[in-house]
């Protein structure tokens, strides 16, 4: 059965069959009476909490709330070097994994590799297996759009001199190990959390 998780600003919309046991604190919607853009915009008023919608098909339901979106695809990276480190970026005040929005007639692997390649200024050695796909609800004019971002397992060889694409609000990018995430987990966004648990980083 599939569960799936929807990223709205900071907080976590869950669509399963069941509660998870993880989730100690979690706010349970009515799926009846559940409408997309309406909780996106009360969601402005409220502190960052996680919700869950509980069906015996997520997968219909999930399928029901994208028709309300305007799809967006993109992929990014989480890309190993030599040495066992992790490259990370700093964007907009928060840290976060390269990606970006896939080009028309460009395969999602493809976009994944030119994304991390332009904004830290490296040349991918392997862009292995796929970890996982993350969901984003943001509003863009009068539409919600919802990104999907598939993430790629990716090396490099050594540990390159990394150079952030400046113009994309990237200030720094840096190669981190596993015991250098602590700063990286308190300000970073919870789709990239998810990406580090798929990659068996934390």
């Amino acid at each position: 059965m599939k569960n799936y998780r929807i990223y709205i600003n900071e907080n976590t919309l869950f669509i399963s069959d069941n509660i998870p046991k993880q989730l100690k604190k979690i706010q349970q919607l009515d799926k009846a009476d559940f409408n997309l853009p309406s909780f996106c915009k009360n969601l402005v008023k409220e502190p960052p909490t996680d919700y869950i919608l509980v069906d015996s098909d997520p997968e219909y339901l999930f399928k029901k709330i994208r028709k309300s979106c305007e799809l967006i695809k993109a992929a990014g990276g989480l890309v190993e070097n030599a040495n066992g480190n992790y490259l990370f970026i700093f964007r907009n005040k928060k840290w976060d994994l390269p990606k970006g929005k896939v080009e028309k007639g460009e395969k999602i692997k493809e976009a994944g590799l030119r994304e991390v390649e332009e904004e830290c200024g490296v040349k991918i050695f392997s862009n292995g297996k796929k970890l996982c796909k993350t969901y984003h609800v943001y509003v863009l004019g009068s539409k919600l759009v919802l990104k999907k971002t598939n993430w790629y397992k990716m090396t490099v060889k050594g540990e390159p001199k990394l150079i952030p694409q400046k113009e994309e609000g990237i200030t720094k990018a840096l190669w981190l190990s596993s015991d250098e995430l602590k700063p990286v987990l308190k300000n970073t966004f919870p789709s990239i959390v998810q990406v580090l648990e798929a990659g068996k980083l934390l």
